[in-house]
């Protein structure tokens, strides 16, 4: 079932295997059945340590297998064959049920561990949904962590039933004892926090802690805040690196043919290759944490102290700020559920995924008309729908979109709903105002463009910000508060690239360093 190349890849993958890992089977008389006993005998000939066993003592409608290691407990559990996007969450279990793979610091796993048993979670998933991976391998960890802790992965394809019955409309969903935990995507650091309120948490679980003092402080995992970083520890400093899931935006980019030197790339391959080489230097990584505010440290007058939301703490005596931005989104049915489905943010970005295609734009200020000049070169044709009476955009750019043949113009509507065949974006549901009447544009894709949020609300008391809330910077970087710098997506640079991002990390890292040459004794 699977070809020699990826056997080969899984061999490298499993080679630091430690202990033995159990793949048992339960039985069935599903079609399936034989598919996926098929694809675990591929998988374990690539390593000696990976076992399957076929359970006859027990049953199950659909294909069912647990993942368990060394201590016999199996915690994780497939229903249906994890093919598609899941194969990876299935590689990963295997990984994860051997205590290897990517491990969260002592902090996380003590969070994951202090989470209150029994935990009995089901993420129903579709095999085509490239969110579900992401919230189900954040599960499969916990699970692999923490002994009370059972997860199920389902393929909705194989539980319709259950799909019906639980009233389930999209996926991934997080289902506990019957009842919907989450839907849609999320990040691990908001899926514990979301557990420890439903299930409780010991006081060992989130306490406070000193996590150390740090020359420099780089808050932010995205290309900002990896090379503010790396330049850092280059110059000899104590770096750490705050961010809540290293990459940040990236995890969410899919195609990126505009980043000099390579003709494409994408997001989640980027922030890998990021991580890589900032893991060459002596950097702190602290992941899966947000900062709750920055103060003066009670001990040190230069020094600032980081606070974060699980309780702990650091200081240091510089810190750069690097959060990025996030897309203003519509807040309306099928918007985020199709996020990469055909709703996107970046014209620069995702444009030409669209060429000889319907497309529209919501959002008439400078970045929705001008997105909706670009997408004209490339798509058959643009709509621009705008909530106010007029465009608010230059008139030099209205003017150069009403010019384009094959673009046209909506005002007074409001968008209202994203429509989908179950896969992709075919449409938008939007209500005139003037007619009072709801409409529908047939669709491929659907630009939104109605500005960025930046991710700056921990420091709105502590710095200077825009009205929009970016942080306001000097040309090096410096913002308001001396010791403080910010770099990236997040302040009042323009241009929010990748590479404008990159460029901007190390730029503000040598003005830091800059500075603390000239520094006062």
């Amino acid at each position: 079932m699977l070809d020699a190349a990826m056997k080969e890849q899984l061999k490298t993958v499993f080679e630091g295997l430690t202990g033995q890992v159990t793949l048992k089977v339960k039985s069935s008389n599903h079609a399936d059945q034989e598919d996926l006993l098929a694809m675990l005998q591929d998988i374990a000939s690539t390593s000696s340590r990976i076992l399957v066993e076929v359970d006859a003592g027990q049953t199950s409608a659909a294909p069912s297998f647990g993942v368990g290691g060394a201590q016999g407990t199996q915690n994780i559990t497939f229903r249906g064959v994890p093919g598609g996007h899941e194969f990876s969450s299935l590689v990963l279990s295997i990984l994860y049920a051997d205590g290897k793979g990517k491990q969260p610091d002592a902090g996380i796993i003590a969070r994951i561990r202090g989470i209150q048993g029994p935990i009995r979670l089901q993420t129903f998933v579709s095999l085509t949904c490239e969110n579900c991976p992401e919230v189900v391998q954040a599960l499969n960890l916990m699970a692999s962590l923490h002994l009370d802790f059972h997860h199920e992965t389902v393929d909705g394809g194989v539980a319709q039933d259950e799909v019906a019955s639980l009233g389930i409309q999209g996926v991934p969903s997080v289902i506990h004892e019957g009842r919907l935990v989450h839907s849609g995507k999320i990040q691990l650091i908001d899926l514990l926090t979301k557990l420890e309120d439903l299930f409780g948490k010991s006081k060992a679980g989130k306490k406070e802690e000193n996590l150390g003092t740090f020359d420099v402080a780089v808050v932010g995992g995205g290309p900002a805040g990896a090379s503010a970083a790396i330049y850092s520890a280059r110059k000899g400093l104590k770096t750490v690196l705050i961010a809540e899931r290293f990459g940040g935006q990236l995890q969410e980019t899919r195609g990126i043919e505009n980043m000099i030197s390579t003709t494409y790339t994408e997001g989640p391959k980027l922030a890998a290759q990021l991580a890589e080489h900032l893991a060459q230097y002596p950097v702190q990584q602290l992941e899966h944490r947000r900062v709750l505010n920055i103060v003066k440290s009670p001990s040190q007058l230069s020094v600032r102290r980081i606070e974060l939301e699980s309780g702990e703490y650091l200081d240091a005596n510089t810190i750069i700020i690097a959060t990025g931005a996030k897309w203003r989104q519509l807040g309306i049915p099928g918007e985020k559920e199709n996020i990469g489905q055909g709703v996107a943010f970046c014209a620069h970005c995702d444009g030409p995924f669209y060429k000889g295609k319907k497309v529209a734009v919501v959002g008439g200020g400078n970045s929705g008309v001008e997105a909706a000049i670009d997408l004209a070169g490339i798509a058959q044709e643009v709509t621009l729908l705008e909530f106010g009476e007029t465009l608010k955009a230059d008139d030099v750019l209205i003017n150069k979109l009403k010019a384009l043949p094959n673009a046209k113009i909506l005002t007074r509507v409001k968008s209202t709903k994203v429509l989908d065949d179950g896969k992709k974006v075919r449409g938008l549901e939007y209500e005139d105002l003037s007619k009072k009447a709801l409409k529908t544009l047939e669709l491929d894709g659907i630009f939104v463009q109605i500005g960025l949020l930046p991710n700056s609300h921990f420091v709105k008391e502590l710095l200077e910000l825009t009205p929009f809330g970016e942080i306001v910077v000097d040309s090096k970087g410096r913002t308001s508060v001396p010791g403080i710098y910010a770099a990236g997506d997040v302040t009042t640079i323009p241009f929010k690239q990748i590479v404008v991002a990159m460029g901007d990390g190390a730029k503000v890292a040598l003005t830091a360093f800059e500075d603390r040459l000239h520094a006062k004794p």
